[in-house]
């Protein structure tokens, strides 16, 4: 590669990093416009193939589109390239954001305008729910299966794992495919192999190292997030779910404001929303053992959540054709989509209680939180207006947030 052909890559491909702002649509439309409108690199086909296929992976699908088109113009390195420049702009801003709320989260103007944000950001989970139930909810079985997710999640509170294999069973036996198996010439097996024996060991090092060295948190840490690296189907709000019945539940990491504090941040950042998960290492960290751990928490959470998404793609990417070609293997993921429906919708239920009942269970629900409830119509009211714009959503509402409560809850 030439040093300006090399440079114009890079520049490409940091411009859509630094731009990536308002979740996998708006990231998908920008990459669309810039790889195939603007520098014809892929072809429209090419384009639509490759998100089909990151659509059927875990992890989100924006930043493996970024790196499965690096890898298709530049092989391994350009994908690499790709991948970690969609990536670090925002996880960098993620880093400075965290730090800033870990010194400044308990002043009362900050946590005014982080119950403004809070509140657009069930509206903004609300919308996303909307629009997949719009692409995906096209048949009665699949709402059944959407139905049936959900009351596992809130109901029953299933385990994610459990409540996504259940999905694949109900659209393989519900969501049947007419389309036959389409037999593709064979592709070489050398790369993915390659691939496979250098990433995984690259993944699953620091938890051997941390395990071995008796660093408990870390090590329960780094297990439980690729966990959630291979089981991240659906997209950031789908994973969300599972974050909230374990994260804050079951470890006792974060608290569910936090939680909710964190994917207000996460909404206002470039890249993939999955980097709300290096929000919460670094406060679980900061619990745990203070910045030092807090700083280390967070590195180790963006290794363990994104590393596989890079080896997802470099392995997968050779056999596009062929695995989107098995129509039993469509019905399954069908059925996984159409669960992920049902998943966040339960999110979001769980959001609206965490920000109008604060602190309360379900069962002993008493008077809401009146100021919660009026910034909540305030963020669907800027939502409308502004045609879902999260920046007018988010820092909007925030601001309102800030003065309603020195006008009218003082």
């Amino acid at each position: 590669m030439h040093d300006q052909t090399r440079r114009h890559f890079y520049q490409t491909f940091a411009k859509i990093g630094l731009l990536s702002f308002g979740g996998p649509a708006a990231q998908i439309a920008l990459m669309h416009r810039v790889l195939v409108a603007e520098q014809a690199w892929l072809k429209e086909r090419e384009f639509s193939t490759a998100l089909s296929f990151c659509m059927l992976l875990p992890g989100p699908e924006a930043m493996q589109l970024a790196t499965y088109a690096g890898w298709k113009l530049r092989g391994i390195a350009g994908g690499l390239a790709a991948g970690l420049l969609f990536i670090l702009p925002g996880a960098c801003l993620i880093w400075a954001l965290a730090f800033g709320y870990i010194k400044y989260g308990a002043t009362p103007w900050v946590e005014d305008a982080f119950l403004g944000i809070k509140a657009s950001v069930i509206t903004i989970v609300a919308l996303a729910l909307i629009r997949l139930a719009q692409r995906t909810l096209l048949s009665a079985p699949s709402r059944l299966i959407a139905l049936c997710a959900f009351l596992g999640l809130f109901v029953l509170a299933l385990p994610y794992p459990l409540v996504l294999i259940m999905a694949a069973i109900g659209g393989l036996a519900l969501l049947s495919n007419s389309k036959r198996a389409v037999s593709l010439q064979p592709v070489g097996k050398k790369q993915p192999l390659r691939v496979l024996a250098v990433g995984l060991p690259l993944w699953l090092a620091p938890l051997v190292f941390l395990h071995t060295l008796g660093f408990s948190f870390l090590t329960e840490l780094s297990l439980y997030f690729a966990k959630l690296a291979v089981l991240s189907f659906g997209g950031a709000y789908a994973l969300l779910g599972w974050m909230v019945q374990t994260v804050v539940q079951d470890h006792g990491w974060v608290t569910a404001t936090q939680m909710m504090d964190a994917l207000g941040l996460a909404e206002t950042t470039p890249g993939p929303l999955i980097l709300v998960t290096q929000f919460v290492g670094h406060l679980a960290g900061y619990g745990q053992g203070g910045i030092g751990l807090a700083a280390l928490a967070g590195v180790l959470t963006l290794w363990t959540v994104f590393l596989p998404c890079f080896i997802f793609i470099f392995v997968g990417a050779p056999y596009i054709e062929q695995i989107l070609a098995q129509p039993r293997l469509q019905a399954a993921l069908d059925g996984i989509t159409a669960g992920v429906n049902g998943v966040i919708a339960s999110l979001s239920l769980w959001f609206a209680v965490s920000v109008l009942w604060p602190g309360q269970r379900l069962e002993t629900l008493s008077s809401p939180d009146w100021a919660a409830a009026l910034l909540i119509v305030t963020g669907a009211t800027l939502a409308w207006r502004s045609r879902a714009n999260l920046f007018v959503v988010i820092l909007g509402n925030a601001v309102l947030s800030v003065l309603f409560h020195q006008i009218l809850f003082t």
